[in-house]
């Protein structure tokens, strides 16, 4: 059985689904032990359910802040016996607990550091590449802290913005980026290549060209 993966979400739920096709065409060596949602309507839930995952719903108004809001979260990874935990579209702060941190993976469709931060998020950032003519965008994987986007990258995918292209035109071939980055990101980290070194992350065993 491969590396057990937490899941966090807030909407549809289609980064989890790319991770649920990939487990089940045999390229992820991993399984989707829990899906925990921000709220209780997304289709992610729908999704999780129909291949039999566990789900949990935290909503965050529940709780005082973002450390408490964290440590529920943790909580209930810990009862599924977590490994690895990947925010897929999870739209809402929470306070990293110490055992966690450096096994929170998170993917913003953007190239880190151009449009990203807070209230940065889904459509909002196509909108904004076309807005201001970027001529490049794409996705960017990397380990979660305790700010909006600014953890350590693993891997970037770049696709090219064409000035016909609409917010719908991007975030299409952003997202085809999007499913190969961040399950290959989750490969390097089973495979423990992954090191923290700063605000930097290395490769082990890449070679450069």
């Amino acid at each position: 059985m491969g590396i057990r993966l937490g899941v966090l979400i807030s909407g549809g739920g289609t980064t989890l689904q790319n991770f649920l096709d990939e487990i089940e065409a045999g390229r992820l060596d991993a399984e989707v032990a829990v899906v925990i949602s921000s709220s209780g309507k997304a289709y992610g839930l729908e999704r999780a359910r129909k291949h039999g995952v566990p789900t949990e719903v935290i909503r965050r108004k529940v709780f005082v802040g973002p450390e408490e809001y964290g440590v529920a979260i943790a909580e209930v990874l810990d009862r599924h016996e977590v490994e690895l935990v990947t925010m897929a579209g999870f739209l809402r702060l929470w306070r990293i607990p110490e055992r966690y941190q450096g096994r929170v993976l998170n993917i913003h469709p953007a190239l880190i550091p151009a449009f990203c931060g807070q209230d940065m998020y889904g459509h909002r950032v196509h909108e904004a590449v076309v807005e201001t003519g970027a001529k490049v965008s794409g996705c960017t994987v990397h380990f979660a802290d305790n700010e909006y986007d600014t953890g350590p990258i693993i891997i970037q995918r770049t696709v090219p913005v064409y000035f016909e292209d609409g917010p719908d035109d991007v975030a299409r071939r952003v997202f085809e980026q999007e499913c190969i980055a961040y399950p290959e990101a989750i490969r390097l980290f089973a495979a423990g290549r992954l090191k923290i070194v700063g605000r930097r992350v290395e490769i082990r065993g890449e070679k450069a060209d």
